[in-house]
């Protein structure tokens, strides 16, 4: 499995933050003397914007068309079609992408087609610290083969949703590529451990 994903201008063109606002982006250089890191303190903080499904696209381009940096991670995966194999690109993370902007973008974002909300908690937009859209950048790069899997903490109940045990409920004891999952007979106080793909379990 391979992906790519690049930050898209207002003409749908690839661009860095540094084309998009004449700033130097710590992600494009390997080294940044001090005056530009000061400015890239003052870069408006990215957002999650939550789309309708299967528009992670349409909000890149339309959001792109405001003079907003965007960026949509996506990854390519081998698919089946009737009788043949094809490869298909798909958002990393279904029904998100992400842009920079300040508040005073917010209600112009929340206009573009396709544009559910802005991620945020109590009424206030929430931001996505650089470091994380870097990482997740620097993944995509290093073409190294990974699979999305929901952020589940240890210890929490899931449910298996893919494979053999689909429908299964038990305790996630151990998170990984390969995650144990503890399913138990609570009055008993006695249980088994199992082994499961981090991308086949869902929290309940």
């Amino acid at each position: 499995m391979t992906a790519s994903a690049w930050p898209v201008s207002a003409s749908g063109t690839a661009t860095t933050s540094a084309a998009a606002r004449g700033i130097e982006s710590p992600f494009y250089s390997a080294s940044l003397p001090d005056r530009a890191w000061d400015r890239v303190e003052l870069m408006d903080p990215w957002h999650a914007v939550w789309t309708r499904s299967r528009h992670e696209r349409v909000v890149r381009d339309a959001v792109a068309a405001l003079g907003l940096e965007v960026y949509l991670p996506t990854v390519v995966q081998w698919r089946r079609w009737k009788d043949r194999r094809k490869q298909v690109e798909f958002a990393l993370f279904p029904g998100y992408c992400f842009a920079r902007f300040d508040r005073g973008h917010r209600l112009p974002v929340l206009k573009c087609t396709g544009v559910v909300d802005i991620v945020g908690f109590d009424g206030k937009m929430a931001p996505v610290p650089d470091h994380e859209i870097d990482s997740i950048r620097t993944l995509i790069a290093s073409r190294l083969v990974f699979d999305p899997c929901p952020l589940i903490p240890e210890g929490a109940l899931v449910r298996v949703v893919h494979g053999p045990l689909a429908g299964a409920v038990g305790r996630l004891e151990r998170k990984g590529p390969r995650s144990a999952l503890v399913l138990s007979i609570e009055i008993l106080s006695r249980a088994v451990k199992v082994t499961v793909d981090a991308a086949d379990i869902e929290p309940l």
